[in-house]
């Protein structure tokens, strides 16, 4: 019979190991095994895609031939998102931003709107705050500033910035203003503000007909950034990733109480959600994970009673609420595990989490792995999304950056127009997959996509698998019907 310590380890390799695979990929074949035209342009993309990043892995220029067939399967998939009745309607707004200057002023302007209305909103309030309109001495005083409160509320509401504009350039007109007054020179700042003068431009030019077709993809394609619709979309995933974060909480709750049991120590092993790293570690914070959802910890010196324990980091859980957000959130995982790497061995460091500080053992982070083995041993992702459906090969973000390069906006422009498009104007985002290392998250696309899916768990299989691993369910004891003499009471 293993001892206990042995027991400890083989159930922490077998859980992360054992838990069956619902989201993962089939073993794609080879671009060359199957001609292009049997499959779909994006899945035939990433077949070429995939075999150019082979040959560059292996210190090798890709093979001349795989560039006509991307340059040739691109072209079909722009054709495919430029169909008037079933394509992009993202991709179709990008290439009317791409053609139209007044578009792409528009939606320029667009992009800072939200800023510039909450810089307007202070700048009318340090002014005409219903407070400062109540403390006034004078009658006119009061009524102008109560008409340019009214108006900033009108534009707020009804976009009528323009009317908001007229109002300031009146009150500056009156004739009490040219005896002098306290709020005259904040009067002539709001009208002369950069702010102001974009919110008019951006309303004039919402009338135009391309700008109105622009907004009518946008608005086809999903809620903008900003609306109601989008904040509630928003909401809603966030309910559904808190939700698989509570499965998974459970279920690595459950395995520290089996594993606690088979050492008979009830603190030997512990879950924390929403453990922060500490500004302490050294390493590069920016666009790295700083926040882990769900985590397994061990006791270091189990057997000891110290007062303010320490931690090492045994398992980490990310839970999302589909597989497109852990495939986004992948290189920004690993870029939290090289953080964690950068953590001094012999350094304990305090980590804020749900349940308050924990103390970690630098060398346990030191050791989080980023290679691929590492990754299958200690890095999770729960989802309970289905799993059903056909493997998407090009994800979506890799599809739009091949979307949006110049090169492919200028191939849709001419295909916009019905002119003849040289599918050969298409090399240059070749030539930019294939030699700019800001092309290189989509020349690892697949092999990304293919490990996200090797990490992702649903919480109903952690959670039987972690049954199966442990021999027993959770509390039960000698006395149990399912309690054996190779088991030690939970």
């Amino acid at each position: 019979m293993p001892s206990p310590a042995l027991l400890l380890e083989q159930i922490l390799r077998d859980v992360p190991r054992r838990v069956p695979r619902r989201y993962r990929l089939r073993q794609a074949p080879s671009a060359s095994a199957l001609p292009l035209r049997h499959v779909n342009p994006a899945t035939a993309l990433a077949r070429v895609i995939e075999q150019a990043r082979e040959a560059i892995a292996h210190g090798a220029a890709p093979d001349a031939a795989l560039k006509p067939r991307f340059i040739d399967a691109l072209a079909a998939v722009i054709t495919e998102a430029m169909h008037a009745d079933s394509g992009d309607r993202a991709f179709q707004a990008m290439v009317l931003r791409h053609r139209t200057p007044r578009v792409r002023e528009f939606a320029s302007l667009s992009a800072q709107a939200d800023q510039d209305r909450r810089q307007i909103h202070a700048a009318v309030n340090a002014i005409a705050h219903p407070a400062k309109q109540q403390r006034a001495l004078e009658a006119w005083q009061r009524e102008a500033l109560a008409r340019l409160h009214a108006s900033a509320s009108l534009a707020h509401n009804e976009a009528h910035y323009a009317g908001l504009h007229a109002t300031v350039r009146n009150l500056l007109a009156l004739p009490e203003l040219a005896k002098g007054s306290d709020f005259e020179p904040a009067l002539a700042d709001l009208r002369d503000s950069p702010a102001l003068a974009r919110l008019c431009r951006l309303e004039a030019l919402a009338p135009d007909p391309l700008v109105q077709q622009y907004v009518s993809l946008l608005d086809a394609y999903g809620p903008r950034p900003g609306t109601p619709a989008a904040v509630a979309q928003g909401r809603a995933s966030q309910r559904r990733g808190a939700a698989v974060e509570a499965l998974a909480v459970r279920a690595l709750e459950a395995l520290a109480q089996r594993l606690n049991a088979a050492q008979e120590n009830p603190h030997g092993y512990r879950v924390v959600s929403s453990m922060r790293v500490p500004a302490s570690i050294p390493g590069t914070h920016e666009r790295a994970k700083t926040e882990w959802d769900v985590v397994l910890l061990e006791r270091l010196h189990a057997k000891t009673c110290d007062i303010a324990p320490v931690w090492n980091v045994r398992l980490l859980v990310e839970a999302k609420a589909s597989v497109e957000s852990a495939t986004t959130d992948l290189p920004r995982l690993m870029r939290g595990l090289r953080l964690l790497a950068h953590a001094e061995e012999n350094v304990v460091y305090t980590f804020e989490t749900q349940q308050g500080p924990v103390r970690l053992h630098g060398a346990s982070l030191h050791a989080q792995g980023i290679d691929e083995t590492g990754l299958l041993k200690t890095v999770l992702y729960c989802c309970d999304a289905p799993a059903g459906g056909a493997s998407r090969m090009l994800n979506a973000a890799s599809r739009m950056q091949l979307l949006s390069a110049p090169a492919s906006l200028e191939y849709a422009s001419a295909r916009w127009d019905g002119q003849h498009a040289d599918p050969e104007r298409l090399d240059a985002v070749w030539q930019h997959l294939t030699q700019s290392p800001r092309w290189q998250a989509v020349l690892d696309q697949y092999s990304m996509l293919r490990l996200v899916r090797e990490l992702m768990v649903h919480p109903e299989d952690l959670m039987s698998t972690i049954r199966d691993a442990t021999g027993s369910p959770p509390g039960c004891s000698p006395g149990c019907s399912q309690y054996t003499a190779n088991e030690r009471p939970c």
